[in-house]
């Protein structure tokens, strides 16, 4: 079950989990957007609909869910909020959507977690790297190293881990910038190359079947933090 997994990273986790043959669930805000991206992806995709903002319609969306082996957290909110010109809605929303919304939906998941189950929570770079209008990004990332900590202890024998990922040259996001922006980023990184999403995917593999790790959170930055 991939929280998010209609577009980016997440949408190529989904595509790499169905390829091995696993039943995939995806999840996305609009029910018929997420529908029509599992219908794009080859295997046993299908698709739910529920806003992780608004946290109370979250089990009732998921009461047909079965046994779930892996349950990835990877939806995101972009909001760039600073401090002198703060927007406490948007600074509400995302709060709630990555840490209240995602605990709702391991609370949801918890009795259907099967024997050798694992939990990824995608967090993010900007908790060691703040920039100009990160504040409530920043805040959110920190809270995921406290959601793997927590779930980590709390749901054993499941496996909890969290994913860094920084600048990842060829997600949406980022291959939209000017190539001044990434060239200025790519320099600065000491393997002289951005994260593509594939190796974001390679990584996120690692970490929810490897059953001797959890509670880690791992960079995938290509060295970017140590610049």
């Amino acid at each position: 079950m991939i929280i998010g997994g209609t577009s980016g990273i997440c949408a190529r986790l989904a595509a790499a989990y169905a390829a091995r043959g696993r039943d995939v669930v995806i999840t996305g805000r609009d029910a018929e957007r997420a529908s029509a991206v599992a219908d794009e992806i080859p295997g046993s995709v299908r698709a739910i609909a529920f806003d992780l903002s608004e946290p109370e319609t979250i089990a009732e969306a998921c009461a047909g869910l079965g046994t779930v082996d892996r349950l990835v957290l990877g939806a995101v909110d972009r909001d760039e909020n600073t401090v002198r010109d703060y927007d406490l809605e948007r600074g509400k929303k995302l709060v709630t959507l990555k840490l209240v919304g995602y605990t709702e939906v391991v609370h949801t998941v918890a009795s259907r977690l099967g024997e050798d189950s694992s939990i990824l929570i995608f967090g993010g770079l900007a908790l060691r790297r703040p920039y100009p209008g990160s504040t409530t990004v920043t805040t959110v990332n920190g809270g995921v190293i406290g959601l793997v900590n927590t779930f980590a202890v709390e749901l054993a024998p499941t496996r909890v881990n969290g994913i860094h990922p920084g600048v990842v040259g060829d997600s949406p996001y980022w291959a939209a910038k000017p190539d001044s922006v990434l060239e200025n980023l790519r320099s600065r990184t000491p393997r002289g190359e951005l994260a593509t999403m594939d190796e974001v995917v390679d990584a996120a593999v690692f970490l929810l079947e490897n059953r001797a790790v959890s509670g880690v959170n791992l960079p995938v930055d290509g060295g970017w933090l140590l610049t």
